[in-house]
C-alpha cells in the first residue's frame, strides 16, 4: 500500500496515472494497448519463440578483447555531439566501419528475446524501479530469464555490429533519447511505496510507451533497445558485478548497442531502469 510520506515543496498530484505492481515497482497506466497476438501477426518475427518474443539467429561480431569493438567504433565517429563522458556521436563512418568489421571473427547466436521492454506489450509503459535480482525473478516467473549482455547486444546491432539499432546516424526521432537531464531528489526514494516516490518518478519521467517509435527497431526486429529506459542484463564477464545495464535511457547518454554500465550491484534500482527477458526457441 502507498504510505503518506510527502516531502515539502512538491506538487501533490501526478500528471500521469501510476500503478504500483507488487508494492515494489512502478508503471504508468496505459488506456489502450495492442494484443500481443496481433503484434506477433503484424511483425512476423516470432519464429519458434513464445508469443511476444522475437527469434534471433545469426553471427555476432566477437570482441578480441573486452571493449575493443566499442573503442574502435568511437574512433570512426565523424561528427561528435560531445566527447566528454557520456560521449555522444552524431554520425559514424559507415563505409570504414563495414570494411573494418568484415575481418572480425564471429560467434553463432540463437535465442528468443522480448520484442519490447517488460511487460512486453506494445502501447504499455515499461516497469521501472526494478533491481537486477527482481528482474531475474520476474523473468523466471514467466519461464524466461534475463538476457545475457551478448544476447542483448546482438539483438540491437545485428550481424553488421551497428552502433545504433537503426544505423549510423544518431536520431532522437528514431528512439527516445537526448532529452534534458533533470536533477533528482534522492530523499523521495527513501520509501519505495510512498506518494513522494510516485510524485518524483512522475516529475522525472520523459519516456514513452513501448513501441511508440516504429523506427526504434533493430535489424532483427526488436524495439526500444536504446533509449526510453535502461535495461538489466546478465554479465558475460568473470569479473565485476553480474548486473549490467544496456541501452541507456531517455536522457543525453551514449545510447549505443555496445555501450554498457557496470557500476551497480544486483540490488540497485532507480527511476529510469527496466528490463526485458530472453529464452530459448520452442
Amino acid at each position: 500500500m502507498l504510505s503518506s510520506v510527502v516531502p515539502q515543496r512538491v506538487r501533490l498530484e501526478p500528471e500521469r496515472e501510476w500503478t504500483h505492481p507488487a508494492d515494489k515497482y512502478w508503471q504508468i497506466i496505459s488506456p489502450t494497448f495492442e494484443d500481443p497476438e496481433l503484434t506477433d501477426a503484424i511483425e512476423a518475427t516470432r519464429g519458434a519463440c513464445p508469443s511476444g518474443m522475437v527469434e534471433v539467429r545469426g553471427n555476432m561480431k566477437r570482441d578480441p578483447v573486452p571493449g575493443w569493438i566499442e573503442a574502435m567504433q568511437s574512433s570512426m565517429c565523424t561528427r561528435w555531439i560531445s566527447q566528454d563522458f557520456p560521449e555522444r556521436c552524431a554520425e559514424f563512418d559507415r563505409n570504414r566501419w563495414r570494411s573494418f568489421v568484415a575481418s572480425l571473427g564471429t560467434m553463432p547466436m540463437a535465442f528468443c528475446i522480448d520484442r519490447y521492454e517488460y511487460p512486453n506489450v506494445k502501447g504499455q509503459f515499461p516497469w521501472i524501479y526494478v533491481s537486477w535480482t527482481e528482474a531475474s525473478e520476474l523473468c523466471g516467473e514467466l519461464g524466461k530469464r534475463l538476457c545475457s549482455e551478448n544476447e542483448w547486444t546482438f539483438a540491437c546491432e545485428g550481424e553488421e555490429a551497428l552502433p545504433y539499432p537503426y544505423g549510423y546516424v544518431r536520431s532522437e526521432d528514431a528512439c527516445v533519447i537526448d532529452r534534458p537531464w533533470r536533477r533528482y531528489d534522492e530523499r523521495a526514494f527513501r520509501d519505495r511505496s510512498s506518494v513522494a516516490m510516485m510524485l518524483e518518478l512522475d516529475r522525472l519521467w520523459q519516456g514513452e510507451a513501448s513501441g511508440s517509435r516504429p523506427a526504434c527497431r533493430s535489424p532483427l526486429g526488436v524495439y526500444d533497445l536504446t533509449g526510453n529506459v535502461d535495461e538489466w542484463t546478465r554479465s558475460t564477464s568473470t569479473q565485476g558485478y553480474v548486473s549490467v545495464l544496456k541501452g541507456g535511457y531517455w536522457a543525453q547518454v551514449r545510447s549505443r548497442c555496445r555501450a554498457s554500465t557496470r557500476a551497480h550491484d544486483a540490488s540497485f534500482a532507480f527511476y529510469q531502469q527496466g528490463f526485458r527477458c530472453c529464452g530459448e526457441p520452442l
